[in-house]
């Protein structure tokens, strides 16, 4: 099982023995899963993490149904924790963004209806 932390920092670039910004990245991690918890993903009750222990598998079951979850969850934490320069940058993750939000509620309205 992957960490949910330590799988955003490494996207981040940010090696997992740095914990300089762990407090800000679990905050910002945790605003990105209550978002999701709004779209109808993870536990109903909602969700966060404290530290690196927390893994993906205690927020939605292994399927790769949800999979774009980790890569949503990145780009709006590096939204929030390290924006892009450059207006056309952001413009295109906040596209993507869109995108998988989409994807991520198609999926979890079928999972829902089951």
């Amino acid at each position: 099982m992957e960490s949910i932390l330590t799988s955003i920092k490494k996207l981040l670039g940010i090696a997992e023995e740095y914990t300089h910004f762990d407090a800000d990245l679990i905050m910002h991690i945790n605003s990105v899963l209550s978002i999701l918890t709004q779209i109808g993903v993870g536990p109903t009750e909602g969700f966060s993490i404290n530290d690196k222990s927390s893994v993906w598998g205690d927020f939605v079951p292994e399927n790769s149904k949800w999979e774009l979850i980790k890569s949503y969850t990145y780009m709006k934490v590096k939204l929030l924790f390290d924006p892009p320069l450059s207006s056309s940058v952001i413009e295109s993750m906040n596209r993507i963004i869109s995108e998988l939000e989409w994807r991520i509620q198609v999926a979890a309205d079928s999972v829902n209806s089951n």
